[in-house]
């Protein structure tokens, strides 16, 4: 990977949930949310989690914030391993790794103006208070394009786009080097969307911050990340730059995703279109349908999680049995696979 030492470092993260049905149920089923994952994170750089709904991308970023106890693994934030932190020592850490959440509605307290939301953290970490926290509060708004006198209503009289950047400001005002963005776009409208990640790339370039950055609109992913960890089942599956992975992803799902993205062009469209109305089904060009669904994750497929599904030509009886490592076949980019050749050793 990069040479400069990593802002955080996730080695082997396991959260595991068992699912209780009653007094008499043995065993206790487990549900494997995350299984052994781990990459690092640079300073100002993007890594970007994608995966399919219910992968383990949300439960990752909590573990690593700790805002979920791990099951097991170490996190490692500017060589603190936040494992062995009491919650006063966790608590003066999060002013250093804070999080966007995904629906801008249900993350703001409704009881709170928007200036008081602000304002708690600047409390809390005891950063500022009376007049310089409101004036604090007064240049993140407008920071992240409101006007200071928003700082006296309520989340209610405001947009989704609007209080996504008050939660955006709320997590800047205690000066965050690490920013976990849970799919920070997905509820908003497609034009709002594009102001909120070219504010996100704004304040990245003036703050210097680095991204976790959860998506799975992978047009909005080709458009932020530095670099692309692809998740299925809870574990990574591939890990590459950008242009890399897009150009040519060597893991049979990231495939499968990547070609998933929609292609829009009217004449296509037309015929698909024509197609649908004759009751006859239309694959995109270079779509790749999966076969069956994906495994529950209380009871994962033995060896690599997706051979079930997988169309890898070489696949065989070892994908079953063996846990392929996540090993770099090429420069920098690291693949889950047993019939991809390697270029070095796995992620430690």
């Amino acid at each position: 990977m990069m040479s400069q030492r990593a802002l955080l470092e996730v080695r082997h993260l396991v959260k595991q949930y068992a699912v209780r049905r009653g007094l008499l149920a043995r065993p206790t089923p487990v549900v494997h949310a995350v299984d052994d994952v781990s990459f690092d994170i640079h300073p100002g750089e993007t890594l970007a989690l994608v995966g399919e709904s219910g992968c383990g991308k949300t439960t990752t970023a909590r573990a690593v914030l700790r805002l979920i106890e791990p099951t097991s693994g170490t996190v490692r934030f500017d060589g603190i391993d936040l494992g062995g932190l009491d919650a006063r020592a966790l608590r003066a850490m999060r002013r250093h790794m804070q999080i966007v959440f995904q629906d801008p509605y249900s993350s703001l307290n409704p009881r709170m103006t928007v200036g008081d939301a602000i304002r708690e953290g600047l409390t809390v970490h005891g950063l500022a208070d009376g007049r310089t926290a409101d004036a604090r509060v007064a240049a993140l708004l407008t920071e992240v394009g409101l006007h200071p006198d928003h700082a006296t209503r309520y989340p209610h009289e405001f947009s989704g786009g609007q209080r996504q950047r008050i939660g955006i400001a709320r997590a800047l005002a205690v000066e965050p080097r690490l920013l976990v963005c849970d799919e920070p776009v997905s509820a908003l409208d497609v034009s709002v969307q594009a102001q909120i990640i070219n504010l996100l790339r704004d304040l990245q370039r003036e703050r210097g911050l680095a991204y976790l950055f959860i998506a799975h609109d992978l047009a909005v992913v080709a458009h932020m990340a530095d670099r692309v960890a692809v998740m299925y089942l809870g574990r990574i599956v591939e890990l590459a730059p950008r242009a890399a992975l897009f150009a040519m992803p060597r893991m049979p799902y990231t495939q499968a995703l990547l070609s998933a993205i929609p292609q829009v062009s009217p004449t296509r469209l037309a015929t698909r279109l024509a197609a649908r109305d004759a009751g006859q089904h239309v694959a995109g060009p270079g779509r790749i349908l999966l076969a069956g669904d994906p495994p529950s994750p209380t009871d994962p497929p033995s060896g690599c999680v997706f051979h079930p599904r997988c169309f890898h030509p070489r696949k065989d009886a070892a994908c079953t049995q063996q846990v392929p490592p996540l090993e770099e076949k090429s420069p920098g980019h690291f693949v889950a696979c047993l019939k991809e050749p390697s270029h070095s050793t796995p992620v430690r």
